[in-house]
């Protein structure tokens, strides 16, 4: 029987702060436990699924079931294909999900998870690559599995031992272990990342200069011969403020911005060329310089355009309204 808010006993603050520190003192210590425990099976189930040529199911039951739908959810977003199958689903029609090209990764702390028993003999009757998270090797799933990554014998934290604290802190440590090793295995890069996260701010976060720059017609451009006259109509015309200018080769060499034209102000400056009005070797960045970081620069520098050049020539321009609208900050 439930004890009513009258029977229980009144925690201090120092009680409380104890006891959550206690819980996490005791799962480092589990997850450290686990790390020292490592070993080959660990990079045979990464090289498995590596080589998966489908994709990778990911099941459990209860609290390794919450478990399991995290860790298919972060190899899928980042490219490994994944994701979860309930095996009590499983049982009824949802096998059919499950292709001889796919791999499974089970979950189960005991091994003896009733519920996993027909997804297991499935695996078994059609050759499908099995890689067990559990703490008991010997049990069903564990004996079953090709491949056992064996939990260590850490105690639940919960006060009676029951509640699956420890055992699933360590099975979602673990799943992030393998799914930050397959990426590194695979190479997967921050654009490829950003490829399957393109909208909130981790999307914003891994812009690159090329993704935000204006390009072809829309970059203020003139030679270093030029007439002022010319400058002015371009720098109106595109209204960014500053006009690149370029030398024969079609490199920059020189910005011409409202301020250069400030400096430069009198009656003869419609007369002028380009070349004595710009300002020499201006700022610039590469293509694949994060939009954040251009941003600094531009802040840092107290710029409002930077040109984006590729082998001297430039192929866009950077504003820092631009960047603002793309939601960098």
């Amino acid at each position: 029987m439930m004890k009513t808010s009258a029977q229980l006993k009144p925690m201090s603050d120092f009680e409380i702060l104890h006891a959550a520190a206690h819980v996490l003192t005791a799962e480092s210590h589990a997850l450290k436990a686990l790390a020292d425990t490592l070993d080959d099976n660990l990079v045979k189930a990464v090289q498995t699924l590596v080589a998966c040529e489908g994709r990778v199911i990911v099941s459990g039951m209860g609290k390794s079931s919450h478990v399991a739908r995290k860790i298919a959810a972060t190899m899928a977003s980042t490219g490994t294909p994944a994701y979860f199958v309930h095996p009590g689903e499983a049982s009824h029609g949802d096998l059919g999900m499950i292709m001889p090209e796919d791999v499974v990764l089970a979950l189960s702390n005991s091994g003896e998870t009733a519920e996993l028993s027909d997804l297991i003999h499935y695996t078994r009757r059609f050759s499908i690559p099995l890689i067990a998270i559990t703490s008991r090797a010997n049990s069903s799933l564990g004996g079953a599995a090709d491949i056992t990554l064996q939990l260590p014998p850490e105690p639940e934290v919960c006060p009676m031992g029951l509640a699956p604290t420890t055992s699933t802190t360590m099975m979602l440590a673990l799943g992030d272990a393998i799914a930050i090793a397959v990426l590194d295995s695979k190479g997967f890069t921050a654009d490829d990342y950003r490829n399957f996260h393109p909208g909130g701010k981790l999307g914003k976060m891994l812009l690159r200069a090329r993704d935000v720059m204006r390009k072809e017609d829309e970059i203020p451009l003139v030679a270093i011969t030029d007439k002022m006259a010319q400058v002015l109509v371009v720098m109106t015309q595109k209204s960014l403020g500053c006009a690149g200018v370029t030398d024969e080769a079609g490199k920059l060499v020189g910005i011409i911005t409202d301020g250069d034209l400030r400096r430069h102000m009198s009656n003869d400056l419609p007369s002028l060329v380009a070349q004595q009005v710009m300002t020499k070797s201006p700022q610039t960045v590469a293509p694949a310089l994060l939009a954040a970081e251009a941003l600094k620069i531009l802040n840092d520098k107290k710029r409002t355009q930077l040109f984006v050049v590729e082998e001297g020539k430039p192929i866009g321009v950077l504003h820092i309204h631009d960047l603002l609208r793309a939601g960098i900050a």
